[in-house]
């Protein structure tokens, strides 16, 4: 069994549901991808792009999908960011991910 090797958060929380600071653990999956929405409490939707095969036409296509996650107080991330999430026990009706960092892009040094 793999354990995740994360840095905690500078800033605290007293939300339970912290993988950090509360009760839940993560097992399972760790994806990657970029914060579309924060509008909601604590909750923030995940889009990630991934390539699927076509056997017909052998070669791949680009898809996408939209996870939603828990947001901890304590990363507190915004639309835009690029974070990795990690499965944990359903935390509600459509949330069983929790994001447990956000993810340095890399800065290309093009033109400018």
């Amino acid at each position: 069994m793999t354990t995740l090797s994360l840095r905690k958060p500078r800033k605290s929380c007293d939300d339970r549901n912290c993988p950090f600071h509360g009760t839940t653990k993560v097992r399972g999956r760790i994806l990657e991808g970029t914060v579309i929405s924060a509008k909601m409490d604590k909750t923030v939707i995940l889009k990630r792009e991934y390539q699927f095969y076509l056997p017909k036409y052998k070669r791949y296509e680009r898809r996408h999908s939209h996870i939603p996650a828990h947001n901890p107080p304590c990363l507190d991330v915004k639309e835009g960011e690029a974070v990795r999430i990690a499965e944990c026990r359903p935390i509600s009706k459509t949330v069983s991910f929790v994001v447990v960092e956000k993810v340095e892009e890399e800065k290309s040094g093009g033109k400018s």
